[in-house]
């Protein structure tokens, strides 16, 4: 295994995170504190509790996914597209780098960024609404699991974009939809039939679910079978993947 190569890869990545720091750090945590203003403060004061928590506690999780899906995917679909964008990928695609190298490069370096946004999140929640977490290692857990695998995800959408408004188009359209009915604002319990059978069609169900189970111990889902959902995304990431780089397809711009 290349070492060198995939440090290169990261590091590059890493080193481009921190040039637009505003964008990729500061930005994601303004608009998620903005959040917990207007619906942990002002309207959690307002609302009862469900399943026993404060609204205010029970949005975070929900929020840090949030975050984590859209950043995830942004940061790992970007970094692979402006090199196919630029013609600076046939540089990588002839160093001694193999498929694998390269993925653990790029998508390290995202998910690196994402799970560090995330707990930069979490400490900027602490300003705003007071919350504990019950599994801290179950938390850690499904925190770095989500993170790789949107990266991966999100590195496949770079490989399929071939103009800047697809890279847009599937976060945007539907993580970002997907995310606010899967529950990041309530519990699922609280909605009627069919809408809650209907619900747990939304696979971020699982993720937020699963996510939470972690902070409180209470999830609309069993922890057990969103921990098994949130392996099964992983697998078809990296299936799919493997396809692109058996195939070629649309590796080079």
């Amino acid at each position: 295994m290349n070492i060198y190569g995939i440090r290169a890869i990261y590091k590059f990545e890493m080193a481009r995170a921190w040039r637009t720091l505003m964008q990729s750090i500061a930005s994601p945590v303004l608009s998620t504190s903005l959040y917990f203003i207007v619906f942990g403060t002002a309207i959690g004061s307002r609302m009862g509790e469900i399943d026993g928590i404060s609204y205010g506690a029970f949005i975070i999780p929900g929020l840090v996914m949030l975050s984590l899906l859209s950043e995830s995917i942004s940061n790992a679909s970007f970094g692979i597209f402006f090199p196919k964008f630029s013609g600076t990928i046939y540089e990588v695609l002839s160093a001694p780098v193999s498929p694998f190298e390269i993925v653990a490069g790029y998508v390290g370096a995202a998910a690196t960024k994402s799970i560090l946004l995330g707990l930069l999140i979490l400490a900027t929640a602490r300003i705003f609404v007071d919350y504990s977490i019950v599994h801290p290692l179950w938390m850690l857990a499904f925190l770095v699991l989500t993170a790789v695998t949107f990266s991966l995800f999100g590195f496949m959408i770079g490989i399929w974009a071939d103009d800047f408004q697809k890279l847009q188009v599937i976060p945007l359209m539907v993580i970002t939809p997907l995310t606010f009915l899967g529950g990041a604002f309530y519990s699922i319990n609280m909605l009627p039939e069919p809408w809650q059978t209907l619900t747990l069609f939304n696979p971020v169900v699982y993720l937020i679910s699963g996510f939470r189970w972690a902070f409180y111990g209470v999830a609309d889902v069993n922890v057990a079978i969103s921990l098994g959902m949130t392996v099964v995304f992983l697998l078809i990431c990296l299936a799919g993947i493997s396809w692109i780089f058996r195939t070629g397809y649309r590796i080079k711009p």
